[in-house]
């Protein structure tokens, strides 16, 4: 899973941002078995080119706050390097907003609050994964209960929306990101592959051997 987009409360948009920006300017990029790298190249050519063509239709219809290159260098030679972006200010039934692009690629808005996030979230055909951060109980339970993703996560620092352990929780894309919103290592995933049988047996006064 890739956290593409990313819905901030209007109070603290600005500071946010800032930070943000901040922390999306100091990863390392290149080889990705070194430690201290933390983004790896795109996974093919196919990825490469689909990044491109996103953050020029960003350009376009929206606004590239940071990042947003392809990587140049000695060191970027064997690989699709490129680096994160972070775009905003496109429409909500833009296809960079509506779809998965798995990709080093961040689209951010303000809203008005969580009720506002939840239907923004929600208005996609897709949901993979899905996370909030917020110390309040009822709101926390309104996203749990709202969202229609098949995994989420509250105050997640590492990821946000991504980092499901294999074998510890079910990882279970809903609507166009699963087929049946049945997770993967999760207690209902094997039953879709059995078929029922109803046996039944009627008494005829003994067998016979």
């Amino acid at each position: 899973s890739a956290c593409s987009r990313a819905y901030i409360d209007k109070n603290v948009f600005t500071e946010f941002m800032d930070i943000l920006v901040k922390k999306t300017r100091a990863i390392l990029i290149g080889d990705p078995t070194a430690k201290e790298i933390f983004l790896g190249p795109l996974v093919n050519k196919q990825a490469y080119i689909a990044y491109q063509s996103y953050i020029e239709s960003a350009k376009m219809d929206g606004r590239v706050i940071y990042g947003g290159n392809i990587c140049t260098g000695s060191e970027f030679e064997k690989g699709y390097f490129v680096e994160p972006a972070i775009i905003t200010d496109l429409p909500e039934d833009h296809h960079l907003v509506k779809n998965e692009l798995f990709c080093p690629i961040l689209y951010v808005q303000s809203v008005q609050g969580l009720q506002d996030a939840l239907a923004l979230a929600n208005d996609t055909e897709y949901g993979l994964t899905a996370g909030l951060f917020s110390n309040n109980e009822k709101e926390i339970n309104t996203f749990f209960n709202s969202i229609r993703a098949g995994v989420t996560y509250v105050n997640r620092r590492s990821g946000a929306t991504t980092g499901a352990w294999p074998g510890v929780q079910p990882f279970c894309g809903w609507q166009s990101s699963g087929s049946t919103g049945k997770g993967c290592c999760g207690p209902y995933y094997v039953t879709q592959f059995m078929r029922e049988q109803s046996r039944t047996i009627m008494e005829t006064g003994g067998y016979n051997e």
